[in-house]
């Protein structure tokens, strides 16, 4: 029974860090509220049903709906989610306290990027997708917000790193905690990640929609997207798999078989995720095959620490169904808590993670993805990793993380697991459909049930896979339903947990840990623990790979100025 206990203040009194971690994800459980409405109307259009004029006067048209989806969902609720609850997880794992002022200051630039981003995007002043890719250009207000936005993430980097080396400074010798290791290493990959994204904004966008530049070149502002477009993609996988290593064994009654395995994943990620880009660009000219090549093998390198997480955390699931009593090649599955709502929206997303991982594959393979390149099949692929594998993930953090920093029970417990299974269901209906679609070459970003082409018998091929997209259509608007008011009906909730019941970090202990059976930290640890090494060959390598074609690109710019189509 939850009882009332000390006042909200003192629950911060220890570990203000609780608080601002606390602002972060509302702040982006907030903005994804708001871009999930958009998604029905998205998907019920690749059904054949068109709901937006509904929607008019007050939204515009099915692009702007795509627009606000895309930012708010993909951009903005993924990024403050991660940077609330990875700052808290650090600060808990490595027993320090974050510079708090530095933290604050993150949170208030990104509700200020946020409000001037929202409104240009709710004005249809600024309807150019997520990509916003050039000529199409938006009203200033957006590019400057998308900046400050980009900007907080990088005090977030900044935050990160300053604890991690305060703490090797603490105790010299020790090898860095595995939960701090990992976020380490994924704020430092998006530290160099994001320096696609800074330049094209501050040097052409901002400039270009004052009116102080003519034009952009749209292939390099492509080219620099990219350098970010795809790394962003890990930015939001790695937190997922910060759980899935360090939490998700315990919280279903394990342990995390190696250690070593999970710092050499987030490594790998670290040196290969951001020289990836051109893979995206397999249609665009001014790009040597050559480099496209180069690019492509690199992404599959990306490919082997997935595999390796995939294999880890299965043996580690595995480990726990056992210890549970689970026999036999498959019994220990059943054994798994699926009563746990944190847990299942964990398991559900890997599983999803998996059939992502394969599509990804195929995206970027050079002859394939001429097959599905601007189809359905993208959308259909991305929704996997993000809006299933990391916001499911994210949602079972929250399950517990909420709880936990606010001594509030989770409301409805049941409703939470049912809307965790609705949510996964509702996205695999609709991936195999948006999948299916783009083989039948749908197109991506297109109102097509507003076409007189889809009831000339153009999309008739189509006709039986968007019956999938309807059906998700309406399991996704149930789930969401689901989930957020069991986060809401929390964080409004007037009742205290007692202390004996509030959640603890399930911190995993790993099998093989850093250490040998002396108290020696292993070599390869050691080896591993430099991750300043680490990211200095990924910054070489990303400059050997990128600098060739974007010196080209500068040399021989062609900048056209900026059209508003909607």
């Amino acid at each position: 029974m939850a009882v009332r206990t000390a006042p909200v203040d003192d629950i911060y009194a220890t570990h203000p860090e609780k608080k601002v971690a606390l602002y972060f994800m509302v702040l982006g459980f907030i903005a994804l509220s708001i871009g999930v409405i958009f998604g029905p109307f998205q998907i019920f259009n690749y059904a054949g049903i068109d709901l937006y004029p509904a929607l008019e006067p007050l939204f515009k048209s099915y692009y702007q709906g795509l627009t606000l989806h895309g930012v708010l969902n993909a951009i903005v609720f993924t990024q403050l989610f991660i940077q609330g609850s990875l700052l808290y997880l650090q600060a808990r794992d490595s027993n320090l306290r974050p510079q708090m002022p530095v933290a604050w200051t993150a949170w208030w630039i990104a509700l200020i990027g946020l409000a001037l981003a929202a409104w240009p995007l709710l004005t249809n002043d600024a309807t150019v997708l997520y990509t916003f890719y050039p000529p199409l250009q938006g009203h200033w207000a957006f590019y400057v917000g998308a900046a400050l936005i980009i900007v907080s993430s990088l005090f977030s980097v900044y935050l990160s790193v300053e604890m991690w080396v305060r703490w090797k400074r603490q105790n010299p010798g020790k090898p860095t905690p595995l939960v701090t290791f990992m976020i380490t290493a994924t704020w430092m990959m998006w530290g160099l990640a994001a320096m696609g994204l800074v330049v094209e904004t501050v040097f052409f966008l901002i400039p270009w929609s004052l009116g102080l530049i003519e034009g952009v070149d749209p292939l390099i502002a492509r080219s620099l997207f990219w350098w970010s477009g795809h790394p962003i993609v890990y930015f939001w996988l790695l937190p997922a798999y910060v759980s899935w290593y360090g939490l998700l064994p315990k919280q279903a009654g394990g342990k995390l078989v190696s250690d070593s395995l999970a710092r050499m994943a987030f490594l790998g990620f670290l040196a290969f995720s951001t020289p990836v880009g051109f893979h995206h660009q397999f249609a665009d000219p001014g790009i040597s095959a050559f480099w496209k090549g180069v690019h492509t093998v690199l992404t599959m390198m990306v490919a082997v620490p997935s595999l390796m997480t995939a294999f880890t955390i299965a043996a580690s699931l595995e480990l726990a169904g056992r210890s549970q009593g689970g026999k036999g090649a498959l019994g220990w599955i059943r054994k798994l808590p699926w009563n746990n709502p944190s847990v299942v929206a964990q398991l559900l997303g890997a599983i999803a993670f998996i059939f992502g991982g394969a599509g990804g594959i195929v995206n970027a393979s050079f002859t394939l993805d001429y097959v599905v390149h601007n189809t359905t099949w993208i959308p259909g692929h991305f929704h996997l990793p993000v809006a299933t594998a990391s916001t499911l993930t994210f949602f079972g953090i929250a399950f517990w993380l909420i709880p936990h920093i606010t001594h509030k029970p989770l409301a409805a417990p049941r409703t939470a697991l049912a809307g965790v299974w609705w949510w996964f269901t509702g996205m695999m209906f609709m991936a195999f459909g948006m999948h299916m679609m783009g083989l039948q070459g749908v197109p991506r970003r297109a109102h097509i049930s507003a076409m007189n082409a889809a009831h000339d018998g153009i999309y008739a091929s189509s006709a039986f896979y968007m019956v999938f997209n309807a059906v998700a259509g309406v399991l996704l608007t149930v789930a969401a339903t689901m989930l957020f008011y069991v986060l809401f009906a929390t964080l409004l909730s007037r009742r205290r947990l007692a202390p004996e019941q509030v959640p603890e970090i399930p911190f995993a202990e790993a099998i093989a840990g850093p250490v040998d059976k002396d108290g020696n930290v292993k070599s390869g640890v050691k080896v591993m623990d430099r991750l300043f090494f680490w990211w200095g060959f990924a910054v070489v390598l990303v400059l050997i790979v990128y600098m060739p074609t974007l010196v080209q690109l500068f040399m021989h710019m062609v900048p056209v100025p900026g059209m508003r189509l909607w």
